[in-house]
């Protein structure tokens, strides 16, 4: 697994994975040389490919044509989609024919191929995945989409800084990407059944055909529907191998779902008065700063929640480093952050500055205390409290000791297990982006204030609908089909609006979600990275239940298994485990970073492992294609993080990426 793509499970949203609707690991490919286009566009373009499909081509990018093959490359002219409609007996001779079309002189080395279920008029929906080397920082994949005896052919090639800044716009080309003369399934101006038992049943069946599925120990669920819990309880277990079961009231870790909370609080202070949506945050909170004086002085209170201030993705630096962090240096940190896009101008996610939003709130609320401390309280007080969410926490000592869900993942073997609960610990000083601890009986309870538009059961209202409501309004779009507000998503995929988000940290993977226009809601929360994979097919099932759509659902569920398998077992031919004595012993015993701290590296008869301070794991090793060394960390939950040998004739050094970043460990 990538450092990109392991550290996308800290999101709780979409990945460039998923835009290319898609569930492998990316790899990389020497850069291709530029197409010639004639200008950008100027607008989103709907397109069609050579044969008829549908697409939309981004804003700024540039379109052109060569034979069959439509290539919509980036701004950047560095990374492109292709688009082949070819004639073939069958996906192996589309795929040869696409790359013929496109780079003949291409030649990669094929890992796997994995088959996605038939959707959206299409089938034989399979994904090709590569191997290159990662200092070449290139994701590339290709696949098969078939519409009667035509193939159509898709082709990632991709920077990988570009592609992360680019997830948006790169969904807005496959949200839309159909074949000639389809019509997606709409959903508009029907009428939701009641969730009787029957309809409820079916969906809890579901549930435990996909837990089965996935490999996961726990999930529970729950359904709200005209003002009435109709369902809320557990499949499975809280932990692999005890008998204690998961329940309504099982505290998981909810990850990003605390966001949208966040925003509720600091909604309720607009409604006291004590800020606005529009108030410079340099004015509530003098200390704030990023590591762009421009950008910092633009900051208004809605842009800290809304991943549209052009600040990418810099999860290492909490994620890995994190022992002796609070909310006071989690806020100093943001001023050694840099935008990579302009302000306002497309979606990229950042944990660090929802984390401030929290903050700020905490800090107009109870300026005198300790940040952490006074996001607790303004928490409880403003939020928690009346809501009747009674059992929500950010204590992990007061969760972990009662009914709470264990963490696990599927090991570098494909097999459920135990995951490492200490990463999680991280999110504690940058708490308000995903910190809580929370229960599907709590979190119905949110959801119904929301689909409520503000008002308790008792009729009380809890607070005003306008202010609510300016959470959930487009603050910068995702594709076509959704848009990001303050720490909420609309999802407009079957013509109904959906508002969700979703929750991720290490074992623990969940969703919220809520019909505004049918008053229906529903909440899932699991307790495996595994689960991951039931959140959009749980949504689609709950849809087809209600609406009696297309079963989708399942066949979708079947496919994610079967990928994610085929997925890490294909990786794991790659690594030698334990770590290849010859490499290990080229090591120093330890290494350092201004921005991540120390790596000490230990070796305990054939095992090699690397300790970070607040975790260690043993460690494999990989030679690239190039002839460069990796070693890549294997305790299930934080497996996949892969550093990269530089050695020169006087230093040893290892280099870790993310998407944007590049950390180098120099021997210390």
């Amino acid at each position: 697994m990538s450092n990109a793509t392991m550290l996308r499970q800290f999101t709780g949203n979409s990945s460039f994975i998923a835009a290319l609707a898609v569930t492998v690991f990316f790899i990389g490919l020497t850069a291709a040389p530029c197409i010639a286009a004639d200008s950008p566009l100027a607008a989103d373009t709907p397109s069609t490919t050579v044969e008829g499909a549908t697409f939309i081509a981004p804003a700024g990018w540039y379109l052109s044509v060569r034979g069959r093959a439509t290539i919509i490359e980036s701004p950047e002219r560095d990374s492109r989609i292709v688009l082949v409609d070819v004639d073939a007996l069958d996906r192996d001779a589309a795929i040869a024919a696409a790359w013929a079309a496109y780079r003949p002189d291409m030649k990669l080395p094929l890992i796997s191929t994995v088959a996605s279920a038939d959707k959206d008029g299409w089938t034989d929906q399979w994904t090709y995945t590569y191997r290159t080397s990662p200092n070449e920082r290139r994701d590339v994949a290709s696949g098969t989409k078939r519409r009667g005896n035509q193939w159509t052919v898709w082709i990632s090639d991709f920077f990988q800084p570009t592609a992360e800044k680019r997830l948006a716009q790169v969904r807005l080309i496959f949200d839309r990407l159909l074949p000639k003369g389809y019509e997606r399934e709409t959903f508009a101006g029907k009428t939701p059944n009641n969730l009787d038992d029957a309809r409820i049943k079916e969906i809890g069946a579901f549930v435990e055909r996909a837990r089965e599925a996935l490999g996961i120990p726990g999930v529970s669920i729950g359904l709200i529907q005209n003002g009435k819990v109709v369902f809320a309880g557990g499949f499975g277990v809280r932990r692999l191998g005890k008998a204690e079961p998961v329940d309504a009231d099982t505290l998981y870790i909810i990850a990003s779902n605390t966001k949208a909370m966040t925003t509720l609080m600091l909604g309720k202070l607009v409604d006291e008065g004590k800020l606005t949506w529009d108030t410079p945050v340099t004015k509530l909170l003098p200390q704030f700063k990023l590591g762009d004086a421009d950008t910092t002085s633009k900051v208004l209170v809605r842009h800290l929640v809304c991943a549209c201030t052009g600040l990418p993705r810099q999860d290492l630096e909490w994620l890995v480093e994190f022992g002796n962090a609070t909310p006071t240096s989690a806020l100093a940190v943001l001023g050694t952050m840099k935008p990579t896009s302009g302000f306002g101008e497309m979606y990229q996610y950042s944990n660090p500055l929802a984390a401030a939003g929290g903050y700020v709130g905490a800090y107009v609320l109870l300026p005198g205390k300790e940040l952490g401390a006074a996001y607790d309280e303004a928490m409880k007080s403003r939020v928690f409290d009346p809501l009747g969410m009674k059992s929500t926490t950010f204590d992990f000592a007061v969760a972990q000791a009662g009914n709470h869900a264990a963490p696990h993942a599927l090991s570098i073997d494909a097999k459920p297990e135990a995951a490492m609960m200490k990463v999680n610990y991280a999110v504690i000083p940058v708490r308000p982006a995903g910190g809580a601890w929370s229960s599907v009986n709590d979190v119905l309870k949110y959801v119904a204030m929301e689909l409520a538009n503000g008002q308790l059961p008792d009729g009380g209202r809890y607070i005003s609908k306008e202010v609510l409501l300016e959470r959930r309004a487009k603050q910068v779009t995702i594709g076509k089909d959704s848009t990001y507000g303050m720490g909420l998503r609309v999802e407009t995929t079957y013509d109904i609006p959906v508002v969700q988000h979703g929750g991720s940290m290490i074992g623990y993977k969940s969703n919220m979600l809520w019909l505004p226009d049918h008053q229906v809601g529903a909440v899932i929360l699991t307790n495996s990275d595994s689960g991951g994979a039931i959140l959009r097919p749980f949504q689609r099932k709950v849809l087809e239940v209600l609406f009696n759509g297309r079963p989708e659902a399942d066949a979708d569920i079947q496919a994610r298994a079967t990928a994610m398998r085929v997925s890490i077992l294909a990786e794991r031919k790659l690594l030698t485990v334990p770590a290849a004595a010859a490499d290990a012993a080229k090591l120093a015993k330890r290494y350092a970073n201004a921005a991540l701290g120390e790596i000490a590296v230990s070796r305990d008869g054939e095992s090699t492992a690397f300790d970070f301070g607040e975790w260690k794991s043993p460690v494999a090793s990989r030679t690239n294609p190039d002839g460069t060394v990796s070693f890549i960390t294997t305790v299930t939950g934080m497996d996949g993080l892969e550093l990269v040998v530089r050695d020169s004739a006087d230093t040893r050094s290892l280099v870790l990426r993310d998407a944007q970043h590049e950390y180098i460990f120099t021997e210390r």
